[in-house]
């Protein structure tokens, strides 16, 4: 049902929250492990849920920021369906406080309407576009979990997949209706250990591990990032400590990027030097992983994909661009070792061909 903004008129966006719980004469927010506690009237943390007449409204439902229709590989996401095209949706804001924020002008602005879509309308244009699934990111996508929750089910029911680009801070709950819904894919963002995410973003790392943990026990196809930013989480130590986690918690088959940053909102720090993502990848092979990615430097040969076994590059990008992928029924063709990954092409098809260029 349709409420009412401040001004007393009727907005599609303000719906009521899936996951609340009454306490105290207040109401709980179970979206996100912030938990906030809101008296009649209060908005969280995020600002994009308000404890109205009692019970709890988010005010993004359906609010479409951004809209673009990107490769997979932006995500990024190398080893889902590579070469493919999702249809992906941005709202307002955010659970984190990241001074470094690439989207801020979205993440960090409190609802401000936009473009309504209902998750209807949303698969529709998905498949006008010739777009081979979803993906709901640019600010935290946690955020729409209700909308998100529909529209999964809508595209899974048209054979379409659905992803999040997310900084893993949903309650268990909410990353279980997500998956029950249709997710298959995510990229979580690892900003760093537990004392630089709790003075940077103000919030706990060790749940974002828990709910990759959780992912892959459930089945989603995981890749984590993390942004390098100098001064912050670029020491070899922070880096040593999440390759190993990825490692020995999420699998060797993890893929990990690790990409470049530069300046944005509050932080003035120099863009990250290409030998430090360098470093960085040599610390995750050291690590074990089997696929470390350099990012946000374009043409570097940190791109592309490489055998663990036999060393053969098998998937060549450039940016956005898939130029060429070997790998053929998720197998090395010159040792047969299996390449992880979901929706590699099968024994005589080709992956999609993809252009670096604007999608929108």
């Amino acid at each position: 049902m349709e409420k009412r903004d401040r001004s007393g008129q009727e907005s599609p966006f303000i719906r009521e929250a899936l996951l609340q719980e009454p306490a105290d004469g207040k109401v709980r927010c179970l979206t996100c492990e912030r938990r906030c506690l809101l008296a009649e009237g209060q908005a969280g943390w995020c600002r994009t849920r308000r404890n109205i007449g009692g019970r709890l409204h988010t005010l993004i439902y359906g609010a479409v920021s951004s809209l673009s229709a990107n490769p997979i590989e932006k995500k990024p996401l190398y080893h889902f369906h590579p070469g493919t095209v999702a249809l992906t949706a941005g709202s307002w804001g955010c659970n984190f406080d990241c001074p470094w924020c690439q989207n801020w002008d979205i993440s960090k602005s409190p609802p401000a309407g936009g473009r309504f879509m209902t998750p209807a309308q949303f698969v529709a244009e998905t498949v006008r576009r010739g777009c081979q699934g979803t993906s709901i990111s640019f600010n935290e996508p946690t955020l729409s979990l209700e909308w998100s929750l529909e529209i999964f089910r809508l595209a899974r029911a048209r054979g379409l997949y659905n992803t999040y680009v997310s900084n893993g801070y949903m309650t268990a709950r909410a990353l279980e209706l997500l998956v029950e819904a249709g997710l298959e894919a995510m990229n979580v963002d690892v900003k760093g250990d537990a004392q630089t995410v709790r003075r940077y973003c103000g919030t706990e790392v060790e749940v974002v591990w828990r709910n990759c943990r959780l992912a892959k026990a459930a089945g989603v196809w995981l890749e984590v990032t993390t942004l390098v930013i100098p001064g912050v989480n670029d020491d070899a130590d922070t880096l040593r400590g999440i390759a190993g986690r990825i490692a020995g918690e999420l699998g060797p088959e993890t893929p990990w990027h690790v990409s470049g940053y530069y300046p944005a909102y509050r932080f003035t720090a120099p863009p990250t030097p290409v030998g430090t993502l360098e470093q960085a990848q040599a610390i995750g092979k050291e690590a074990g992983l089997d696929y470390v990615y350099v990012g946000n430097v374009v043409g570097h040969p940190g791109e592309n994909t490489t055998c663990p076994q036999c060393g053969r590059r098998l998937v060549e990008r450039f940016g956005l661009r898939v130029r060429r992928c070997d790998v053929v029924a998720g197998c090395c063709p010159h040792c047969g070792r299996r390449i992880a990954g979901v929706g590699w092409p099968g024994p005589g098809q080709t992956t999609p061909q993809i252009f670096n260029e604007s999608f929108s």
